[in-house]
């Protein structure tokens, strides 16, 4: 069975991206984007929501064409492109950069995949992370949390009907105060 990690930077109130979908406060160190990279590199598969897709195709395809691209930016665009994806979403009707689109029920092709054999998978966008932490599919989580309080937007937490209990299993910081923290869902 895979393990499903949902993994993102956040601010110390709780939100992924402040009002009007601002993310300008989540700039990384580099030891923070390494830390990122690394991450892609060791996923197998990444799971999207459509909001969260766009931003991150509309961008990392091409940057390493970028004459300004950094030796940094240069690996993540070809890890991330390099990587199998899928979508969620029965807004759009096409992607890709080595991406399958699902537009049907997000909560029963995750358990699928979940039960299949293989490496770990990543969960990323908020509406699609949600559904899967009320089905309890998400079996780490991993928080770079930035000093930095935005006041609303999209929180990285949803609502849930039942609690989640968790173990600690790693601490960091990196420059600029940013914490992770790595749980692990207790089962």
């Amino acid at each position: 069975m895979r393990k499903l990690i949902y993994a993102m930077n956040l601010t110390l109130d709780g939100y992924i991206a402040a009002p009007g979908d601002d993310i300008g406060w989540s700039v990384p160190s580099d030891e923070l984007f390494q830390f990122w990279s690394d991450q892609v590199q060791a996923t197998e598969l990444s799971l999207y929501g459509r909001k969260l897709w766009q931003t991150m195709s509309s961008h990392w395809p091409t940057a390493d064409q970028r004459p300004e691209a950094t030796p940094a930016e240069v690996e993540f665009a070809r890890r991330w492109r390099d990587m199998s994806k899928v979508v969620f979403s029965s807004t759009i009707g096409t992607v890709d950069w080595n991406t399958r689109l699902v537009t049907g029920d997000a909560v029963a092709e995750i358990t699928r995949l979940k039960a299949e054999d293989g490496g770990r998978m990543d969960i990323a966008g908020a509406t699609l992370a949600g559904a899967a932490m009320r089905a309890g599919l998400i079996d780490e989580y991993v928080l770079a949390t930035a000093p930095v309080l935005v006041g609303g937007g999209t929180p990285f937490f949803t609502a849930l009907d039942n609690w989640v209990n968790l173990n600690l299993t790693e601490t960091r910081t990196f420059p600029g105060g940013v914490i992770l923290t790595r749980y692990e869902t207790r089962r």
